[in-house]
């Protein structure tokens, strides 16, 4: 029986081996990539696009490096998808994921090669995986109670991770930004309410943490510069009616004194709103849209400072921190939620002239001030710190703590190790591969910081094997070090989740056997 031609004529299918060998290798490429940027000696990536202004990204972080990328290869776009979730989830751990995975498919590869199936290399990896979560839960460390040293491991976890960024030659002075920062949220993992400003200028040391939200805008002429005690109003309305709003009206006038009218119409119009906006009791006016010079002066008159054109972000962040709500319909004022700060004052920072608010509703809220030579560097500057406040805010929910250093993979490695001793079939080739792919992230570490992987990896081996062993790589000195003394932790819910998501990629990868690319859709011939 002849089967005839399943699909149409440019879909392709590729089956069993090939579609195997298809997904691995797309995603050991996308591993490699990345391998480069990972640990403190990592390198950077320069991503130039192709859209106009060819707009350049210098980065090491490796969401942002996968995000840019625009790939053929089904496999590789699942790695490309557990870094996004590393990165929304946790924060840090981007480019150790991928890696992770990497490795599992390629020691898969030789698995698969020597004959054993998927299935079975799935049902290995996912007794080493367990095994090796319960290996560094044993080991954990939980300071919740002790506020002076969980300040100090959260300290300890934000300067491992501006370890490996563009920020690590002032780890200290940002760590403690960012733990500073973090500690207002008193336990909420809710970043909206930090602000990070960024102002070229200066250098990366001269950056800053501000109490209260800070708006990059100027006050406008002839408004009062400092105000006590503020009641905000946040809006979203259109504020130049001064010209006719309909489009493509025609408007036909048999003399000049008409159009007068007309114009006065428009002014008494806009005067009517400006009186229903000062009706709700305000001396502050901040408004998403433009404000006309006219209904500016009545604002001026009134005694009222009117801000125009703050960005939506900052108009969204300044109501949720000042505890208003965002109006824009004035006919009821008793409906519309007012914001409250204590100062508002005009600030300079360089040469600029922001608008600060301070003792805002939001006790947690605050600024950071970022500085730096150039905005490539604040960019990068930007990404590494929103990664350590978002491991700091997950920490202090979760506040087990592990040391870092390529420890708590080596640790894993062990416990898988020996479960591989004591398991009976071919899982065991499964699980001992499981070992060597953990392995491979301190290996990476050492090989980045141009070290002899070999040499330290076999010394690390070694130390793990007595007991309790703190041992981890010391980049700095490239030698074995002991990472408690050094000061080198991270956290938990990371490294958990750099292991289950890793594994649950390479499972998902493994599985497949069949890859099916669909025709390309055709334009119909529109002649």
């Amino acid at each position: 029986m002849v089967v005839e031609k399943l699909f149409k004529d440019e879909a392709t299918e590729e089956k069993g081996e090939r579609a195997r060998m298809a997904s691995f290798v797309g995603a050991m490429a996308i591993a490699d990539l990345v391998k480069t940027t990972l640990g403190p000696k990592g390198m950077d990536k320069i991503l130039q696009s192709t859209g106009r202004g060819h707009s350049v990204t210098v980065t090491n972080d490796g969401a942002t490096i996968l995000k840019s990328l625009h790939i053929d290869n089904p496999a590789a776009k699942v790695l490309i998808d557990i870094s996004k979730v590393q990165d929304d989830e946790v924060g840090d751990g981007t480019t150790s994921v991928v890696v992770l995975a990497g490795e599992l498919l390629r020691e898969a590869e030789k698995l698969v090669g020597s004959k054993i199936h998927p299935m079975t290399i799935i049902s290995g990896y996912r007794m080493a995986a367990d095994c090796a979560r319960r290996a560094l839960l044993d080991r954990v460390k939980d300071n919740k109670d002790d506020a002076e040293k969980f300040r100090s491991d959260l300290m300890r976890i934000a300067m491992t991770t501006l370890s490996s960024k563009i920020l690590s030659q002032d780890k200290e002075h940002f760590a403690k930004l960012a733990v500073d920062a973090v500690m207002r949220l008193k336990g909420s993992t809710n970043l909206e309410s930090i602000q990070i400003i960024k102002k070229a200028g200066g250098s990366l040391k001269d950056s800053f943490l501000d109490e209260g939200f800070i708006l990059d805008k100027k006050i406008g002429l002839g408004q009062p510069k400092r105000i006590e005690n503020a009641n905000i109003l946040v809006a979203n309305t259109a504020m130049d009616t001064d010209k006719v709003k309909i489009y493509g009206a025609r408007v036909r006038v048999d003399s000049m004194a008409k159009v007068a009218q007309i114009e006065g119409a428009e002014k008494e119009k806009m005067r009517e709103k400006v009186q229903k906006i000062i009706g709700h009791g305000i001396n502050c006016f901040v408004n998403r849209q433009l404000i006309y010079n006219f209904p500016e002066e009545l604002f001026a008159d009134a005694g009222i400072l009117a801000i125009e054109h703050a960005d939506f972000n900052g108009i969204e962040r300044l109501a949720l921190v000042t505890g208003g709500e965002i109006a824009s319909t004035f006919d009821n004022p008793e409906s519309v939620k007012l914001g409250h700060c204590k100062l508002i004052e005009e600030i300079m920072i360089d040469e600029d002239k922001l608008i600060h608010f301070s003792g805002v509703e939001m006790g947690q809220a605050c600024t950071i001030v970022l500085r730096g030579a150039s905005f490539h560097v604040l960019d990068e500057a930007e990404r590494s710190l929103h990664d350590a406040l978002c491991v700091l805010s997950q920490t202090v929910n979760d506040s087990r703590v592990l040391l870092g250093g390529g420890w708590p993979e080596m640790v894993m490695a062990k416990a898988v190790d020996e479960l591989a001793r004591k398991t009976p079939g071919k899982k065991s080739h499964a699980i001992e591969a499981f070992s060597r792919a953990l392995i491979a992230i301190p290996t990476t570490i050492a090989d980045n910081a141009g070290l002899d992987s070999a040499e330290l990896v076999a010394q690390l081996r070694a130390e793990h094997h007595k007991e309790d062993s703190n041992a981890g790589i010391d980049v700095i000195t490239g030698s074995v070090g002991d990472m408690s003394e050094l000061g080198i932790s991270e956290a938990f819910k990371v490294k958990q989740a750099v292991l289950l998501s890793a594994t649950e990629a390479s499972e998902m990868i493994l599985r497949v056997d069949e890859i099916i690319t669909c025709a390309p859709r055709r334009r119909e011939d529109r002649m």
